[in-house]
């Protein structure tokens, strides 16, 4: 079964919405703007969704057909045929909040432990809602980088069970079940389109993201691919530094992104990989172009749609209206008036105390 029929089964799936920006998209100087709002997916307000609890299923999967020597499919498993044996398995993940909240839902579909590990500046907000899911969250003093590095070794000590959105040498199975995820997302877009878009802005982080959908967009339309442009914070720029050296670079992080789901140091071997071949254009914003485009899409103009986005979601958006402020850019992007720009909508409001205060912060400036 392949992950779109995996994951069109499940209880409460349906597309999110492809929303026209035409307002923003005429004001910038763009054919057209169009935004997938992950924010209503699955009652969760992200697109990881789709590949954690997708990618924690095809862990017990794997699991428990090696346990019981014979093959064992995702509906047995989402079903509760193995509930007993499924109780016996821990899944652990490193996460900014949305990867670890998404498994932590799963976990609770499939009833299995769940031990999820975060780094100093992830909100409470956010550690508070992967609680309620009944994941075990587990808070260090260190970065993202160094929660990996903590769940990853405690792991391999008691016999666990990863499900990480990053790979690393002998470490690719689950990577690529969440990058597999992200293909439903995608097949709704092209869904709904006739043509092809001519650009598309991708967040950056590991690059799990924006290499399962370059590579869905790719299979999709072949040569008549929207062109990617990466986007990161220019706090944790790792894929903009890789794209710099022509390989997997690893880059320190001094201070933490307003972005905290881009809040990521090390680029995962397994995107790399596909980014290297795929993306020749990589941006990084900074932190104070962030909070200004939230109320773009809270507070629109004209008669479009409310969308309201967490801070993470507007870094596509942000980087493309700062591309048309500058023409030397814009021309070098290939950006022009009759452009079809893709973004994706990575999140909803997925910690309302962080959304509030950049929308009060602003309404007081």
């Amino acid at each position: 079964m392949t992950a779109r029929e995996e994951i069109t089964a499940w209880d409460g799936y349906a597309p999110t919405p492809l929303v026209s920006l035409s307002t923003i998209a005429a004001e910038i100087g763009v054919g057209e703007i169009l935004y997938k709002d992950e924010g209503p997916r699955i009652g969760l307000g992200s697109f990881k969704a789709l590949g954690g609890s997708y990618a924690a299923l095809r862990v017990l999967q794997r699991e428990i057909s090696k346990r019981f020597d014979r093959a064992v499919s995702l509906a047995e498993v989402r079903n509760g045929a193995y509930a007993e044996e499924c109780a016996k398995i821990t899944l652990v993940s490193a996460t900014d909040g949305n990867h670890g909240r998404l498994l932590a839902w799963g976990r609770k579909r499939f009833g299995v432990p769940c031990r999820i590990y975060i780094h100093a500046e992830v909100s409470e907000g956010r550690a508070v809602a992967m609680r309620d899911l009944g994941a075990e969250v587990v808070r260090i003093e260190g970065d993202y980088d160094e929660s990996v590095l903590l769940a990853k070794s405690e792991t391999e000590e008691n016999g666990w069970f990863e499900v990480s959105d990053t790979s690393w040498p002998g470490y690719s199975l689950p990577p690529r079940d969440v990058m597999s995820g992200y293909g439903v997302m995608v097949q709704e877009i092209c869904n709904a389109l006739d043509q092809p878009p001519t650009h598309v802005f991708l967040q950056g982080g590991v690059g799990d993201l924006a290499a399962g959908v370059i590579a869905a967009l790719r299979q999709y339309w072949g040569g008549a691919s929207p062109r990617p442009i990466i986007v990161e914070p220019e706090l944790a720029a790792c894929l903009f530094e890789s794209a710099k050296t022509g390989a997997a670079t690893k880059v320190d992080i001094a201070e933490e992104t307003l972005m905290a789901g881009l809040s990521c140091g090390e680029p995962s071997g397994l995107a790399w990989e596909i980014l290297s071949e795929e993306a020749t254009d990589y941006l990084t914003i900074p932190e104070e172009m962030v909070a200004p485009t939230v109320p773009l899409l809270a507070k629109p103009l004209a008669n479009e749609a409310a969308v309201q986005a967490g801070e993470s979601a507007v870094a596509g958006l942000a980087a493309l209206i700062a591309a048309m402020e500058d023409p030397s850019l814009a021309e070098k992007l290939g950006l022009s008036s009759t452009s079809r720009v893709l973004l994706l909508g990575s999140e909803g409001v997925t910690d309302a105390e962080i959304f509030s205060m950049i929308m009060e912060g602003l309404e007081a400036a």
